[in-house]
């Protein structure tokens, strides 16, 4: 028993490696996850609106592009894009490794958000696009007015669940080999491991990843109650309670009166 003890939670190592996850490997984790998102919102709402085209040229290859990007694996997709374009020959971030990364998580990341957008739009009445045209907007704009709105609305559990699981997902990027300063949670932690032969460093690790993850599991669920009950109903007026100043009188009031 000591010796698993001294194995996973060695107290001072673990102290140790915790300024270099807090002040490195959790900006990376946070940049890696948030810029991935940032792609990921733009291609997912781009590819959930052609998916929904009635134009057959925009429909099917946004689902094309989703099909594949959700059956290869992730870690595949980021080393064809890290490591493929560069070899290459294709060099849009010159030889940093890091800008590899963000756009492979992200390109990832729309194909899945593509799918929560969609399934958002469909969710909206329809009778909603029909009120918008009759009052005569065109239909570009009602769908960015009036549905697109409602949609994203009725997602946003999902879309910060999908977060969730990009922040997760950050830890598969440390194969494109990041320099010292870019490294994340997982690769801070798997370098002090194979350093010192002792996994105490991937448990801190793995606590960082729960500080950000269990608060924001509960922001999802919190999310999802108030869009599920809506907004709080009004108080009914109780017994005794007056008329307001601007309450009109019933028929019978006129009929008496």
């Amino acid at each position: 028993m000591d010796s698993v003890l001294q194995t996973f939670f060695d107290v001072h190592l673990m102290a140790s490696v915790f300024p270099d996850l807090i002040r490195i490997g959790l900006v990376n984790t946070l940049t890696l996850a948030g810029g991935a998102t940032a792609i990921g919102l733009v291609v997912g709402m781009a590819l959930a609106l052609a998916a929904l085209s009635r134009r057959a040229w925009l429909r099917w290859p946004a689902r094309v592009y989703v099909d594949i990007f959700r059956g290869l694996p992730i870690i595949l997709t980021i080393f064809l894009l890290g490591q493929g374009l560069p070899l290459a020959g294709v060099h849009p971030f010159g030889t940093n490794s890091y800008p590899y990364g963000i756009v492979a998580l992200g390109l990832v990341t729309g194909s899945y958000i593509s799918e929560i957008f969609r399934s958002g739009i469909q969710a909206v009445a329809p009778g909603q696009l029909e009120a918008a045209r009759a009052l005569g907007m065109p239909y570009l704009t009602a769908m960015r007015l009036v549905v697109v709105p409602q949609g994203v609305r009725n997602v946003l559990p999902a879309l910060t669940n999908q977060f969730i699981g990009t922040i997760k997902d950050s830890s598969l990027v440390y194969l494109l080999g990041f320099a010292e300063g870019q490294r994340e949670l997982y690769r801070i932690g798997q370098d002090v491991a194979q350093r010192t032969g002792n996994m105490s460093s991937l448990v801190a690790a793995g606590l960082m990843y729960l500080v950000i993850t269990v608060p924001l599991t509960h922001l999802v669920n919190l999310l999802d109650r108030r869009l599920k009950n809506g907004r709080p109903k009004t108080a009914a007026p109780q017994a005794g309670d007056g008329p307001g100043p601007d309450a009109r009188p019933t028929p019978m009031e006129v009929t008496s009166a």
